[in-house]
């Protein structure tokens, strides 16, 4: 969404929760867009919806309004058969001791989003891009306590000395165990840190072997990142993200998507791989 926000003139910094209220037309652009593709679920433009992330504009009060719309311009979208996934990203801060905000608190930041986002029409709720197995955890809490809807629930996953962990340093098994213990319906990963696709093979088996038969999800970016100037460009083509779906699937996640990079082109052709 960001990207794609970014090709249509949205500033690199922006709020990008401002354009569900001022530039619905543009936002739903971009659902239709991944719709046309294939895509039977629709996220919601409301990553950085929380009121830490949108207080960092100015912007607190926009909270219930701003989710509200984000979730009713992708339900104009999904259809009768397809799916609203209201979109929670990281608050923006370390939970202590290595910040200074607190569980409780953390869990009243993804209240709020999250109710707001049901109250628009969400299907479900993703947790996703998290690093901290705390954060992660106090997300699926949240959403638990507010609605019935399935919680679905990601990691952004980093090599280090050939292990995949988080950003908090946490191993697959660990980290995928607490998102089920939680609440999660379903668990995995989105993003990563300059995984090559042949890293989101190797993670989606551990993330399989975890799940150890429960729903799972993947959402590998097009490839690792390559800065070009003020760009940053992904070097997979629609083809290897293809390639990629298939053996995802064939490993056995449940649900295959895309992240950073990932085109309608993209998902296009993964979803008819």
């Amino acid at each position: 969404m960001g990207t794609q926000l970014i090709e249509r003139g949205m500033r690199i910094g922006e709020c990008g929760m401002r354009w569900n209220a001022e530039r619905p037309d543009v936002v739903k652009e971009v659902h239709q867009a991944y719709r046309n593709a294939g895509c039977r679920l629709i996220t919601t433009n409301s990553f950085g919806g929380s009121r830490s992330m949108l207080e960092r504009h100015g912007l607190g009060d926009k909270v219930a309004d701003w989710n509200r719309r984000a979730a009713e311009v992708a339900a104009e979208v999904a259809g009768a058969d397809g799916w609203v996934i209201g979109d929670v990203g990281p608050f923006g801060d370390f939970l202590e001791p290595l910040g200074d905000t607190t569980v409780a608190e953390v869990e009243a930041i993804f209240r709020e989003q999250i109710s707001a986002l049901v109250a628009g029409g969400a299907d479900a709720i993703l947790v996703e891009t998290m690093s901290d197995p705390g954060e992660l955890c106090a997300g699926v809490r949240a959403a638990r306590a507010v609605t019935d809807l399935p919680v679905i629930a990601t990691y952004a996953f980093q090599k280090c000395a050939g292990d995949y962990r988080t950003l908090m340093g946490t191993k697959v098994a660990e980290a995928i165990a607490a998102a089920y213990a939680a609440g999660a319906a379903i668990a995995g990963a989105n993003c990563g840190t300059d995984l090559s696709l042949a890293d989101y093979v190797e993670l989606a088996t551990e993330i399989c072997a975890a799940a150890a038969g429960r729903p799972t999800i993947m959402q590998p970016n097009a490839g690792a990142p390559h800065p070009m100037g003020d760009e940053v460009r992904y070097d997979a083509t629609p083809e290897e993200m293809a390639q990629l779906a298939r053996t995802l699937r064939a490993l056995g996640i449940s649900i295959v998507g895309g992240c950073c990079g990932t085109t309608p082109a993209h998902l296009a052709a993964m979803a008819t791989a």
